[in-house]
């Protein structure tokens, strides 16, 4: 009998275990794009996990939810995202979210002082209808305002202080741990802050190209020039009368670099800077090398600044 019994709890016990390995382990946070969860790991960190909703790779700017996705945002304790006009792809199932359990960065308080207009893309979309439709598709996704907050040291140190109070309402036990990751993040943010300023120093002035209009608040904060970029939505390749320009501002040397992105490295940048002077770079603004931790914005910060200073110093 015993012989009989043994077989039938060890396939009890492999049953319960093969349950338990395929449920999925529920994060305590989603945050809706890398960037946005280096700032929620940082005051999260030994608190409780992060997870990011974007795979590597893949593009806010065209992203569909999954079914796994949906789930996830509903079974987390707290989402943290940009917003309708940057993730559309995560507006109707952030709107069953309860109120207390979701950041939203671009309506922090403070922050709308701080937000920098959109540029119009009329000029870099020739004007048939799919494309104008990519267009329409596009100003849906960014609205008036330039979305990309993550990249502003400023909305970034606002969105860790609201991640912070919610943390505290949802973990009053956890207020000593969540309290020294707060000041940790801060005492970060103000050190690499300075240091990206004394790297980018003597690069300022310089005029550069980038492939799409992603760093805006990187390039105003530490005083950048950028001489423009290729298109505003990088779904959508530039036109040929906007490629025309651009080619005739790298001949006459009005730019040293030319930056294309991990995720988007079309082939009209080196048809453009061919023949040219112009050095080419990488600039990643959503730091796919980089794995959220307690540390990871503030890497995520001096990576791009050392993509900048590496090509516009010819390094």
């Amino acid at each position: 009998m015993l012989h009989k019994k043994k077989p039938r709890r060890l396939a009890a016990l492999t049953v319960a275990l093969s349950a338990l390995l395929a449920s999925p382990v529920q994060a305590a946070i989603v945050a809706s794009l890398k960037p946005v969860g280096f700032i929620a790991a940082a005051i999260a960190d030994g608190v409780t996990p992060v997870e990011i909703l974007l795979p590597d790779g893949a593009s806010e700017h065209d992203y569909a939810l999954r079914p796994s996705d949906v789930k996830r945002l509903k079974n987390a304790k707290l989402v943290v995202w940009v917003g309708p006009e940057m993730e559309a792809f995560m507006t109707k199932s952030v709107a069953a979210v309860a109120a207390n359990k979701s950041v939203e960065m671009n309506s922090l308080p403070g922050v709308k002082k701080l937000l920098v207009a959109g540029e119009d893309d009329d000029d870099e979309i020739p004007q048939n209808s799919d494309e104008s439709a990519a267009s329409d598709h596009h100003h849906h996704h960014h609205g008036q305002y330039n979305m990309h907050l993550w990249m502003s040291p400023k909305i970034a140190k606002k969105t860790a202080v609201a991640i912070h109070a919610k943390l505290l309402e949802l973990m009053p036990r956890q207020k000593d741990k969540l309290d020294a990751n707060l000041q940790q993040f801060e005492a970060d943010l103000v050190s690499t802050d300075r240091e990206i300023g004394q790297q980018l120093a003597p690069v300022r002035g310089k005029g550069y190209f980038v492939f799409h209009d992603a760093y805006t608040y990187f390039e105003k904060h530490y005083g950048l020039t950028p001489t423009g970029h290729f298109t505003v939505n990088p779904e959508i390749q530039p036109g040929a009368q906007r490629l025309h320009e651009i080619r005739t501002e790298l001949v006459e040397h009005k730019a040293e670099c030319v930056f294309a992105e991990p995720q988007f490295r079309p082939a009209v940048i080196d048809a453009v800077a061919r023949g040219t002077q112009v050095r080419s770079g990488t600039l990643d603004p959503l730091g796919t090398a980089i794995t959220p931790a307690r540390d990871s914005y503030v890497k995520f910060l001096s990576q791009l600044s050392s993509q900048y200073a590496s090509c516009l110093k010819g390094d």
